[in-house]
């Protein structure tokens, strides 16, 4: 073919299809240290929600002056909300996470702008001193500590975050799992954590959820979400669910991608001053 009428272009062989087992290796060798998801490009997608999270954080940080965020994950949101509200960044910034080898991906990644990275497992009582800080923020937090983020806020002070919703990607993990109780079914409802949060003395300002279309074009992508989200299905390998990676594997090549949806919601509360 020719573009614009220039030379034409010699065009590389088309790539043969992936097998089954290649696609699973690969997904079972990804290293899944921190929260970075580029790796998916091209191979699985999840729509955003509106409010842009990290966008609205950056936002958020410009005006703070001590900032907590709870389990920072790999880092790599607060890094980004650092790098855009620079150079009117919080003079104290702090992060915790509990998971090893997180914690290690954290340090090496805030510690340059200047973010100490506590060790601070995620049901623990946070390391700080009442009130210490304007602003608590956290994206995706395992379970929010709801009285530990009231004691650390100073009065006046704010809790921003995002948190996964109730039954967040259950079309895959039904898949796998079979149909979980409606308890399960209703883990993290918004209306729950609002009443949490309201318990421990906070007043929620704004909550908003979203549901949001996710695409698996390939089974190495499950495998490799499956091995980085552990909650998902607990004690997934591949070898432990071989047969349905397989037959996953075989409605993609036919069908098309394996779609789900993540839900989410954005919190927004405030420590009465009184």
């Amino acid at each position: 073919m020719t573009l614009n009428g220039s030379t034409p272009v010699a065009h590389p062989p088309a790539r043969h299809p992936r097998t089954f087992d290649e696609l699973v290796t690969e997904g079972a060798l990804v290293p899944t240290e921190g929260w970075d998801f580029s790796w998916f490009e091209g191979r699985a997608t999840e729509a955003r929600p509106s409010w842009g999270y990290a966008r609205s954080l950056s936002a958020r940080l410009v005006g703070a002056g001590a900032v907590l965020e709870v389990q920072t994950g790999g880092g790599e949101v607060l890094d980004q909300a650092l790098a855009a509200a620079a150079p009117h960044r919080p003079p104290l910034v702090v992060a915790t996470e509990g998971w090893p080898p997180n914690l290690a991906e954290a340090t090496r990644l805030l510690r340059p702008r200047g973010v100490p990275v506590v060790a601070s497992p995620d049901d623990a009582p946070l390391p700080f001193a009442d009130g210490a800080f304007d602003l608590v923020v956290s994206r995706h937090p395992v379970r929010p500590h709801w009285a530990e983020i009231a004691r650390v806020l100073a009065p006046g002070g704010t809790y921003f975050a995002q948190h996964v919703g109730p039954a967040s990607v259950f079309e895959l993990v039904e898949y796998f799992l079979g149909r979980l109780p409606e308890e399960n079914r209703n883990h993290r409802h918004p209306d729950r954590e609002r009443a949490d949060a309201e318990q421990a003395g906070l007043e929620v300002v704004d909550l908003r959820a979203e549901r949001l279309r996710m695409e698996f074009h390939d089974v190495g992508a499950v495998v490799h979400f499956l091995r980085k989200v552990v909650w998902m299905v607990p004690g997934f390998t591949v070898d432990g669910y071989r047969d349905r990676l397989r037959e996953l594997h075989g409605h993609i090549e036919s069908e098309g991608p394996f779609v789900a949806h993540s839900t989410r919601h954005l919190f927004d509360a405030r420590k009465p001053h009184a």
